[in-house]
Formats: C-alpha cells, sequence, structure tokens
C-alpha cells in the first residue's frame, strides 16, 4: 500500500512540475505582445521604486527614501503615466531622491 501512495505523489508531483514549465514557456511566449513600458517618475511609493533615480544617489530598485519624490520611477504600460495624477514621463530638473515632490 505505501509503494502505491509513493508512486501516486510521484505522479502528481510530476504532473505539477510539467504544468509549471508549460506555463512559464507560455508566459515567455507571451513577452513578445507585452505593452511597452515607460519610466513614470514622482508616483514610486518609498521603497517600492525600480532601478535607480534620475539624481544618481541611488542605483538599485527599492531604494526611494520616500514617497512621490520626482526622481525615482515605476514602470508603467506606455500611456498610462500621463493619467496618474502626479506622474510625469521626465524626472523634474531638481530631482533629488532626498526631497518630496510638492
Amino acid at each position: 500500500m505505501s509503494l502505491s501512495k509513493t508512486v501516486l505523489n510521484t505522479l502528481i508531483a510530476g504532473a505539477v512540475v510539467v504544468s509549471l514549465a508549460g506555463f512559464t514557456t507560455g508566459a515567455k511566449a507571451d513577452d513578445a505582445a507585452a505593452p511597452e513600458k515607460e519610466k513614470c517618475y514622482g508616483v514610486a511609493k518609498a521603497g517600492a521604486n525600480d532601478c535607480a533615480d534620475a539624481a544618481k544617489t541611488h542605483s538599485c530598485a527599492a531604494h526611494a527614501s520616500a514617497s512621490g519624490l520626482a526622481g525615482d520611477f515605476v514602470l508603467v504600460p506606455k500611456g498610462l503615466c500621463d493619467k496618474i495624477n502626479g506622474g510625469s514621463t521626465t524626472a523634474a530638473p531638481e530631482a533629488k531622491t532626498d526631497e518630496k515632490k510638492e
């Protein structure tokens, strides 16, 4: 009886692996159809920015020191940033990561 449970568990685990492999392969195929992205400045929450800031005071994602900084951005589908209150597709000239956007 124990052997059949082991075989059954192995078959279930194999089916899950095959399903996940097919899922990730499908996601890669869909990347070509993914919408174009753009940087949206001034709307990132503290610690939730994507990549470096405009002033180059940090070079990593999740390093925004405060929310709404003019130099930190998040990637959004192209055209969406202009619809977000406070969002801009260009960093403010005086964009600093240690000052909040007013």
